[in-house]
């Protein structure tokens, strides 16, 4: 397939074409009372002519010039312009826009159904390949970004509890959103597009399997909570006895010793409070 590149076309200030067109009809109109009424026709054939030539450009559009199916350049710069009349003035659009996907049922790496959105932010860099080197290049935005979304998805872990250590789409943001602008850059630049920023919009456990994963990660809070507070036990436990010994506060044997930390361990541990009992004899 050729590849289509953007060029400059050639242009006028429109201001001076206007001045020739009034000029001419004018011209017309002196003919026709001084001169001949065939001069005349001839002046302001030459004067329609001139008009199909005038257009506008406004800031950040440009026009694609085509002449009897031939590409012969792009004007960018705003304002009123006139150029070849019988070329067609295409119009194209070059501010940033955004592309919202709808939500798509996809699989993670670990095969989970997850849905999953994200928001495109991208703008027309080459007109010339926007109108002539795909077919409907906003719609071939949309089908490539969702189809880049799935890809990527596919890719990672829903999470990182999935494989620790790896990117995850809802532990790395960052990682995953510059992963996909890398990956819709590759397939939006034979349209002409540069894509300026993506990002996830909505991330979710597809419905059949969010309860059973919502458990799963509350489980897995606990579990981290309860180490948590194992290991802090431990070492208020460990702190206590290594006092008692250093203080030389009281001698404890190694059964008398386990008995304490056994009772510590519980007081500290427990998700309830615990009822102390008060030893009213001697501590053997």
């Amino acid at each position: 397939m050729k590849q289509s590149t953007e060029t400059a076309a050639v242009r006028m200030n429109g201001f001076l074409f206007v001045v020739l067109f009034i000029a001419l009809i004018g011209a017309g109109v002196v003919s026709v009372l001084f001169l001949s009424v065939a001069l005349a026709i001839i002046l302001w054939v030459a004067a329609l002519f001139i008009m199909p030539g005038f257009f506008i450009v406004q800031p950040n559009e440009a026009r694609v010039l085509v002449f009897f199916g031939k590409y012969i350049g792009t004007a960018r710069d705003d304002g009123f312009h006139w150029a070849n009349p019988f070329a067609i003035k295409k119009h194209v659009s070059l501010r940033v826009r955004n592309f919202n996907s709808e939500r798509l049922k996809v699989n993670d790496a670990a095969g989970n159904p997850i849905e999953i959105a994200a928001v495109v932010v991208w703008r027309v860099t080459d007109s010339a390949k926007a109108l002539f080197d795909v077919e409907k290049y906003e719609n071939f935005v949309a089908i490539q970004s969702e189809t880049a979304l799935r890809t990527m998805a596919m890719h990672y872990f829903y999470d990182s509890d999935e494989q620790p250590g790896d990117v995850s789409l809802r532990g790395n943001p960052d990682e995953v959103a510059d992963s996909l602008r890398k990956e819709l850059h590759v397939r939006l630049s034979q349209a002409g597009v540069e894509v300026m920023e993506a990002r996830i919009s909505h991330l979710a456990y597809a419905p059949e399997i969010a309860q059973a994963m919502l458990r799963r990660q509350q489980a897995q809070a606990v579990i981290s909570a309860r180490k948590k507070i194992v290991d802090g036990a431990v070492g208020m436990v460990e702190m206590a006895l290594h006092r008692l010994s250093s203080e030389n506060i009281v001698a404890l044997d190694e059964e008398k010793k386990a008995t304490m930390v056994n009772n510590l361990l519980v007081a500290l541990v427990s998700e309830q409070a615990t009822q102390p009992i008060i030893n009213t004899g001697t501590v053997y």
